[in-house]
């Protein structure tokens, strides 16, 4: 049997047993991550994560996760957390690092160093209904990075596009809502 060593912290052995585990019983490959939120006041909300589906299971975290989301005093906030359009940079600068570390140790390339920056684009015209025309959301974000490893840049980077939120960013994704009175 084949040993596999540790790859940017990533246990390619686990890695390899997972890919093999999904190959041989495809449904374990379907996960159903979710979050609980609650407004407190102006612009801040707090939100939970606590529990997923994963596996063919539900799973408990060994621990909660409490995020606070406000926005700047500039946007009528009070500043007690980064606001829900820098959220949405943070998941995706998170996801692209850690795709690019997984699919790099899949291959065997060594990262010694990833850091990021982030910039998003976004005009209060399409948020506030003034403008029809513009974006309520980002209308360009702009990734760039600074790796060390033993890949060329092109490499590393379509490692990142491998990243689900770059997915979500890049591809409409339908959305249901649904409004209970109280």
């Amino acid at each position: 049997m084949k040993t596999f060593e540790t790859t940017n912290g990533v246990d390619v052995g686990k890695l390899v047993e997972t890919i093999r585990a999904i190959r041989e019983q495809p449904e374990i490959a379907s996960f159903k991550f979710r979050v609980s939120n609650s407004w407190v006041d102006g612009g801040l909300n707090q939100t939970r994560i606590d529990s997923f589906y994963g596996a063919c299971e539900e799973v408990e975290r060994e621990r909660s996760f409490n995020l606070d989301a406000d926005e700047p005093p500039l946007l009528l906030g009070n500043d007690n957390g980064p606001n829900p359009v820098e959220y949405a940079l943070t998941a995706l600068a998170s996801c692209m690092t850690t795709t690019m570390v997984y699919h790099a140790a899949a291959q065997g390339i060594r990262v010694e160093s990833v850091e990021s920056w982030l910039e998003g684009d976004l005009d209060l015209h399409g948020f506030l209904g003034l403008k029809d025309d513009v974006r309520k959301g980002y209308e360009n974000v702009r990734v760039s990075f600074k790796v060390k490893a033993d890949a060329p840049p092109e490499q590393l980077a379509d490692l990142a596009r491998s990243s689900p939120v770059y997915d979500i960013f890049s591809n409409p994704v339908p959305i249901s809502v649904d409004v209970e009175m109280l």
